[in-house]
């Protein structure tokens, strides 16, 4: 592994302990989908699960950092100034229905600022991570946004019912997190969103700034109902004014 930070080390132990219960749970859908009760319960308790997990961790190393969280919400502690950002399962419906894509999101985020991200799909154990001023990774190997340079060449991707000019070539593949990861490795070569919570996308800012990716501008005192545009540099202009009505 190259050389990364304590920080990120701990980030990455608890989402690779926390998914051992995520792929358990996942394995049971099936058999929940025919249950009298239904599964919406069992994601819920999947979510919380792995969430434990990943606090309990976290908590072992930095005792003192702020967490928030998609299941428990805000928690303040001595050290206001870092805050551990967590979504234990980005991707939840797709989880429901037994599509197998979606990921653990844990974000550093230190005097307002993302600092590192780790993003990992322990479906088909991807695991992207990076930090500031260090790169983009992806199980190790250093990733880069794609070199598209025309936009109607682009695969976009997109979530929830948005209006936008449809000459975009798009995907809706259920899971925030997993789009900004994969424009960081130029799967993708942009992708957009709005009324999203900071913990779905907070891993993927600092992912997609360190793969070379432009994006909007981020209120990262906002929890909620943020919009985000992040794209290669070179279709970033004409991607962004395609949408300027998003």
């Amino acid at each position: 592994m190259n050389s990364i930070s304590p920080n990120l080390n701990i980030m990455i132990k608890a989402s690779e302990k926390a998914s051992k219960a995520i792929i358990r749970d996942f394995g049971e859908i099936e058999k929940l989908q025919v249950s009298v009760k239904g599964p919406s319960d069992f994601v819920s308790s999947a979510d919380k699960k792995a969430e434990k997990i990943i606090i309990t961790e976290l908590e072992k190393a930095k005792k003192n950092f702020s967490i928030l969280s998609e299941e428990n919400g805000s928690k303040i502690n001595k050290d206001k100034e870092n805050v551990w950002i967590i979504d234990p399962i980005d991707g939840t419906s797709n989880f429901l229905h037994g599509v197998p894509h979606f990921a653990i999101s844990i974000a550093l985020k230190s005097n307002n600022e993302i600092v590192s991200g780790v993003i990992y799909d322990p479906i088909k154990d991807e695991m992207f991570y990076a930090e500031k001023n260090n790169g983009s990774y992806l199980n190790n190997k250093s990733i880069r946004v794609s070199k598209r340079k025309n936009l109607e060449d682009c695969l976009i991707a997109t979530g929830g019912k948005e209006n936008y000019n449809n000459s975009l070539t798009t995907r809706r593949s259920g899971s925030a997190a997993l789009d900004m990861a994969y424009v960081a490795a130029g799967r993708f070569d942009g992708y957009f969103q709005k009324n999203l919570n900071l913990w779905d996308i907070a891993a993927g800012i600092v992912i997609a700034k360190e793969a070379g990716a432009y994006m909007n501008d981020i209120d990262l005192d906002k929890k909620d109902k943020i919009k985000i545009m992040v794209s290669n540099n070179s279709v970033s202009e004409k991607m962004f004014k395609t949408l300027s009505n998003f």
